[in-house]
């Protein structure tokens, strides 16, 4: 069976501080490239900006709304409507009408789909499998740290008197395939504008870590951008 590789990350930050308040960026610098690049050598990930399709197993045959959906299988295929016929057209999957059914289709990855998906499974304590499918692109490249700031809060994000430092930085991204750049319009429309990330451009980001009471620092975040289906879709077909 094929093992769930989460893309999340758990950093152990050690050796960092230079004194009370002040950190080594560069060390910053090179522990938030490692952490992008071992992401994606542990899941074999295009790159760190995922586009969700839904829950969805290749080959696929559009099955439509029902009254016995639950309220889960209902927000599955609203989002499987707007991906699915949107990366067909993009060239990531294939497309087939079904025969006598009209409105309905067929779909699976071309080539170039199987190369950029990124695909993950889990079971439900029912028993059902769930298949989540996202097309992955942009390796991130850390260009500079551009601030480390602490700060100390009576109540944080796990427990009382917890101190957070954010790590600053700007990235570029290595490599945006033809698919993206020549579709930026139809992606931004359905994932929104962040969705789409080119080359020579720098962009902004910031991490948080969690001092812990040994003085070491910790992170536990997301190694990816992931992107839902929110707005609407945009094609070249009636």
């Amino acid at each position: 069976m094929k093992k769930i590789i989460q893309l999340t990350i758990a950093i152990f930050v050690t050796n960092l501080l230079l004194g009370c308040d002040t950190y080594n960026k560069e060390e910053f610098k090179k522990l938030t490239q490692n952490a992008y690049d071992e992401v994606r050598a542990n899941t074999k990930i295009k790159g760190h900006f995922c586009l969700y399709l839904g829950s969805v197993k290749f080959p696929y045959t559009d099955i439509p709304p029902s009254k016995e959906d639950s309220q889960w299988e209902g927000w599955n295929k609203a989002k499987l409507i707007k991906t699915l016929p949107l990366f067909a057209e993009i060239g990531l999957l294939t497309r087939q009408p079904v025969d006598g059914k009209e409105g309905l289709y067929h779909y699976d990855l071309t080539e170039l789909g199987q190369e950029y998906l990124y695909s993950s499974y889990k079971k439900s304590t029912s028993g059902r499998t769930y298949y989540d499918n996202s097309f992955c692109y942009g390796p991130i490249k850390v260009i500079k740290l551009t601030d480390v700031s602490e700060e100390t809060y009576e109540r944080g994000l796990s427990g009382y008197n917890e101190t957070q430092v954010s790590v600053y930085f700007d990235y570029e991204v290595v490599d945006t395939p033809e698919w993206v750049i020549n579709n930026q319009d139809k992606l931004k429309a359905l994932y929104d504008s962040s969705s789409v990330h080119l080359q020579n451009v720098t962009y902004p980001h910031m991490l948080l870590y969690i001092k812990g009471k040994d003085g070491k620092l910790y992170q536990d975040s997301s190694a990816y951008f992931l992107k839902t289906p929110s707005g609407e879709l945009l094609t070249d077909k009636e």
